[in-house]
């Protein structure tokens, strides 16, 4: 009787042990499916991630024109374009900057008809309210009459940083095209009581809008 026992023993010893091999065989042959669903589950997780930050970006480009009849050689230093996103103007965060990528002074009158210059190309912004839209100028800006050159003040009388009210809801998936427009008859004057010419940019801006 005692034998038997034994025997039986050692018969279930030798299952038990056949058995956990093969689950750890089984485990094993599992490990790169597992490590297969965490990295599809993590690639998932980032896509959808980055899926919804695209949804809420707005795309926008910034060219420059002019409307000339009489100057025909007007110099205009450009050294920003910016977007009012908060209603107080003395907020620190109110103008956002769009990081215009062609600055520099420029002959206004060659910036006619079919000669934008191009300002801002495809900046990304999160979908947001404008309130308005402005050029940042520097002081570099003066006028060509009869071969001698004018300084335009645009500090002290004049203005540097001209705008156009927007007040428009930057939708995501869109880009938005602002063509803004420099009508230079009306920007320049000479200010007799100062003697001295000024530049006080008159604008007016177009917006077309696009979905992506």
């Amino acid at each position: 009787m005692y034998k038997n026992t034994q025997n039986i023993t050692k018969t279930v010893s030798l299952s038990c042990n056949n058995s956990t091999f093969k689950i750890m065989k089984r485990l094993q042959l599992l490990k790169p499916f597992f490590f297969s669903l965490i990295l599809l589950v993590c690639i998932t997780n980032c896509t959808k991630d980055d899926v919804n930050s695209n949804q809420q970006l707005t795309h926008i480009s910034v060219k420059l024109k002019s409307t000339v009849g009489t100057y025909n050689k007007v110099f205009v230093e450009i050294e920003d374009v910016q977007l009012k996103v908060r209603e107080g103007e003395n907020a620190s965060n109110a103008w956002v900057s769009l990081n215009a990528i062609n600055q520099g002074t420029y002959n206004i009158f060659d910036l006619r008809d079919n000669s934008e210059l191009l300002l801002v190309n495809n900046f990304e912004l999160k979908s947001t309210y404008v309130y308005e839209i402005r050029l940042v100028l520097g002081d570099n800006n003066f006028i060509d009459i009869d071969n001698i050159l004018y300084s335009l003040d645009v500090t002290d009388f004049g203005n540097s940083t001209p705008s156009n009210l927007v007040k428009l809801d930057l939708n995501s998936n869109h880009t938005y095209d602002f063509v803004i427009n420099i009508d230079i008859d009306n920007s320049v004057n000479f200010n007799e009581e100062q003697n001295m010419m000024v530049l006080d940019p008159n604008l007016y801006t177009e917006i077309t809008q696009y979905y992506y």
